[in-house]
């Protein structure tokens, strides 16, 4: 089978494997779509892994059922999550199921760029999701980033009628202004520093839309009825995004790091700021099974209408070139590979 191998964003190479034998309890999945993740080009996080096959978002259809497996059939089309939990560890108890050691060891063989993959059966157990008829693959792809969107928004305590300010406006930032639209947010401010970016957030759901060099406190307060932010959303790591992100939240308010820095990055923290507002600090990775079923279960109702975010598709072939269409952030928002093309 073909294979779309990452050595870095610039060098994605169209390879050959054997396509991947499965054992009891496994499935073989024919992949139909897979979406490029703004984490697939990070460099810095997955650079000393490659070369590697990537893509974790991903729909296809079962051509293969292990021995065991009753609860699925050849021919179903299903949502996949690469990371699942073990459900039982310290961690699953307390509701963190995304620091749990066993979701930060489970993966895809070999990944989603690549006409087949093979899901192992702990995966088989809690990773799949039946995709329903009015439900198209491409939209299915959306299922793992938007349950992650949802895990944070859960955890930052959004609630309707709060106001909501998403700095960073790619793909990720599209998702938090969507969903926190369509569960009642009273006013949504975003930023970017890019003005293709800064349109769609408009077409998404933002009340208002900042160039980030442009962006200051006082320009929120002036879109929000003289007020902060109820829940800032940090979709990029950079220093200057999370010290206005300090500087946004009103009181009583809540400052959500989405988006990873890398490793070894500090920010100071205005202590006594927060402490005198009462501003809290969360952070959020990954989402749950729970999360992966309700954000399917949106997809298919069109509360987040995620099709309209999909501006390329592309064979497995160039693959390369979504790679560099994501890692510019320029001219796109949702790059869709379809390997079987």
């Amino acid at each position: 089978m073909r294979v779309a191998t990452y050595y870095n964003n610039r060098d994605v190479r169209l390879e050959e494997r054997p396509v991947p034998k499965i054992g009891p309890g496994e499935l073989l999945v024919k992949v139909i779509a897979s979406g490029i993740c703004g984490s697939d080009v990070m460099e810095w996080y997955r650079i000393h892994k490659a070369p590697l096959v990537l893509g974790h978002e991903v729909a296809g259809q079962i051509v293969a059922v292990g021995q065991g497996v009753a609860q699925f059939k050849e021919g179903q089309a299903v949502a996949l999550a690469h990371h699942v939990p073990c459900n039982t560890c310290h961690y699953c108890r307390a509701g963190h199921h995304t620091v749990c050691d066993t979701l930060r060891t489970t993966n895809f063989d070999p990944g989603g760029f690549a006409e087949y993959l093979r899901l192992p059966a702990i995966n088989v157990d809690r990773g799949v999701f039946p995709i329903p008829d009015e439900v198209s693959f491409e939209d299915a792809t959306f299922t793992e980033p938007l349950a992650c969107v949802l895990r944070g928004q859960r955890l930052a305590g959004f609630q309707p009628g709060q106001s909501v300010l998403v700095i960073g406006s790619g793909i990720s930032g599209l998702l938090h202004i969507h969903l926190a639209q369509a569960l009642g947010a009273s006013r949504i401010v975003a930023t970017d520093i890019v003005g293709y970016r800064l349109e769609a957030a408009m077409r998404f759901g933002a009340d208002h839309a900042f160039q980030a060099k442009d962006y200051t406190p006082e320009s929120l307060r002036d879109a929000n009825d003289g007020r902060l932010a109820d829940l800032v959303v940090l979709c990029t790591g950079a220093l200057s995004a999370i010290d206005q992100a300090l500087r946004s939240a009103e009181r009583g308010g809540t400052i959500l790091f989405f988006a990873p820095a890398e490793p070894k990055v500090t920010a100071a923290l205005p202590l006594w700021d927060l402490w005198r507002d009462g501003i809290t600090l969360t952070v959020s990775y990954a989402g749950s099974p729970a999360d992966y079923a309700t954000a399917l279960e949106l997809i298919r109702a069109r509360r987040v209408r995620v099709g309209e975010m999909i501006t390329h598709r592309l064979g497995l072939a160039e693959t390369g070139r979504g790679f560099q269409l994501v890692a510019s952030a320029r001219d796109s928002i949702k790059v869709i590979i379809e390997p079987q093309r």
